[in-house]
């Protein structure tokens, strides 16, 4: 599995708003997305796939539970590609021109 840098620091970023928001959210928040992660590298759950443009370029995605989030992801030959990290308020497709990274 490969994380884009952006998504990553989207994670971060996302982790530390809830853990200014109460303490051990942000770790709750990490810990949610480390488990979706680990279910897209064993490809334990079949992903979602994403609508219009996006789906048309192939990518999926994972819906967290407990948080209004996304895990944006490509899956190619040999790897899952993550290249977002997207809230639900988030304009869809934001991170669409990141696909040209991958």
């Amino acid at each position: 599995m490969r994380i884009l840098e952006e998504a990553a620091e989207e994670a971060t970023e996302a982790a530390a708003w809830y853990e200014s928001e109460k303490p051990g959210l942000g770790k709750d928040f990490s810990d949610a997305v480390d488990t979706a992660l680990d279910l897209i590298e064993e490809n334990i759950l079949p992903l979602l796939p994403m609508s219009a443009e996006a789906g048309a370029l192939g990518a999926k995605r994972i819906i967290l539970k407990r948080f209004p989030y996304d895990i944006v992801c490509l899956i190619r030959p040999n790897e899952a590609v993550v290249i977002a990290i997207a809230h639900h308020s988030r304009t869809p497709g934001y991170w669409s021109e990141r696909i040209e990274k991958t």
